[in-house]
């Protein structure tokens, strides 16, 4: 059972966002291939519409990093398209880039409404990209599917009563607060420390959540936590948060800031001499971008694995297994897996799944049911929507993980406890950070 106590939205506040909006493009592209443009389609009955709502640039893109690559793939799997509602029917996927603004992904999701005519939005990376989204979704009644995003920021964290059926349009796959903090507090155990932790949590919607939830876990796990206190998004300086671990002495850090600013603390904490045995991160640290952007830093900090290649799991569009899609990333590429590509391919299962399984596809309302009750195996594993916590939330539990110096790429993700995620396999000890 979790340590994590159950969040309720009086426990939530509205989170910052990273400012104002800028107008931009997007593209389309068809299940047949290619770039078609920025807006309309093919039209007709035949064609189902996916709306991609992604932080292609600013201070998110790492969640990001995968998209054109899993278009591909998935446009190359659907190319001959796929029975629905008793029709073979085509996808284009259309894309529009948040640039990290939640302001800006409420505009585009309502593009997407308005001018594309989407069948089906999905979105990924925190909830400055998919609670608006969601949002925006929920109001002109349109199915919609989230991931990377805690649930209980993204169902509390919009106003969803513990209990009901709040939302009717949506759902979201990942792990829940206590998921993480079990797994946080399962690594923390295993090491010999003073049991004292020191915490980095912004005051966005993320952070307000990890700090009600955390708050209460950590002490009650037999840990001392001592705050680094409620900071903006973007903030520089870092100083007095580290002059209050340091006086506190903790051996211990965890937080979930965004990456930007996690870089900025962490080299701060090196100058100052806070070295904690061991960080465990949340939001951040979760690609490879990341860990290149600390260099010798970011050996053994630890962070959350949901999503691996060495995952015995396949797709349910084409049966690509979880290592050959993170193998043909790379070959495609040039660059490393990230979590995020397992993630996001698993949107468009979701959404090639409530397509195939509604009477009409073209029926919002028959889609949304379906979203809402869809129980599958993919290329994540099985995903639940149809039996809680609350209705639309499907749980991935996470395996401890962290960054080694690796050896096709500068790092690798290591797991290295997998008591809240058997299937995962061990890759290796767990090692103190400051080692």
């Amino acid at each position: 059972m979790s340590n994590l106590p159950q969040l309720n939205r009086r426990g939530l506040l509205k989170g910052a966002g990273f400012g104002a909006a800028v107008v931009g493009g997007s593209m389309l592209l068809s299940s047949c291939g290619g770039l078609r443009g920025s807006s309309g389609g093919a039209g007709g009955s035949d064609v189902l519409k996916i709306g991609l709502v992604s932080p292609r640039t600013g201070p998110l893109a790492s969640f990001a990093e995968p998209d054109e690559f899993v278009i591909k793939h998935v446009n190359e799997a659907l190319r001959n398209g796929f029975t629905a509602g008793g029709m073979k029917r085509r996808v284009e996927i259309i894309v529009k880039d948040t640039q990290s603004s939640p302001t800006r992904a409420t505009e585009v999701t309502k593009q997407m409404i308005t001018s594309d005519g989407v069948d089906f939005i999905i979105a990924s990376g925190t909830p400055d990209t998919a609670n608006p989204v969601s949002d925006q979704c929920e109001a002109d009644g349109i199915p919609h599917a989230t991931t990377i995003v805690p649930w209980e920021s993204w169902y509390y964290g919009r106003g969803g009563e513990p209990g009901g059926q709040t939302f009717k349009y949506g759902a979201n796959f990942y792990a829940g607060l206590g998921d993480m903090g079990d797994t946080f507090i399962g690594m923390f155990d295993r090491l010999d420390t003073n049991r004292r932790v020191g915490s980095l949590w912004p005051d966005d919607t993320d952070g307000n959540a990890v700090r009600s939830g955390f708050a209460n876990a950590l002490p009650v796990a037999g840990f001392d936590v001592s705050a680094g206190g409620s900071y903006q998004n973007g903030a520089s300086d870092f100083s007095p948060q580290i002059a209050r671990f340091k006086d506190a002495g903790t051996e211990l850090f965890t937080g979930i800031p965004i990456p930007p600013d996690f870089q900025n603390f962490w080299r701060q904490a090196q100058q100052q001499n806070y070295r904690p045995q061991l960080a465990a991160i949340m939001k951040s640290m979760l690609f490879p971008a990341e860990a290149e952007a600390l260099g010798p830093l970011a050996n053994n900090i630890a962070t959350l694995g949901w999503w691996l290649p060495t995952f015995p799991y396949e797709s349910s569009i084409d049966g690509t297994s979880a290592k050959d899609l993170a193998a043909a990333f790379t070959s495609d590429t040039g660059k490393q897996w990230s979590q995020a590509l397992g993630s996001l391919y698993s949107l468009f299962e979701v959404a090639v799944e409530c397509f195939k399984g509604a009477d009409d596809p073209k029926d919002r309302d028959d889609v949304a049911n379906q979203l809402q009750n869809l129980k599958y195996t993919g290329i994540s594993g099985e995903l639940d929507f149809s039996s809680g916590p609350e209705r639309g939330v499907a749980i991935q539990r996470c395996a401890g993980i962290q960054w080694r110096p690796g050896t096709d790429f500068e790092w690798d993700l290591v797991v290295v406890d997998n008591k809240t995620r058997p299937d995962i396999p061990i890759g290796g000890d767990l090692e103190p950070t400051n080692a």
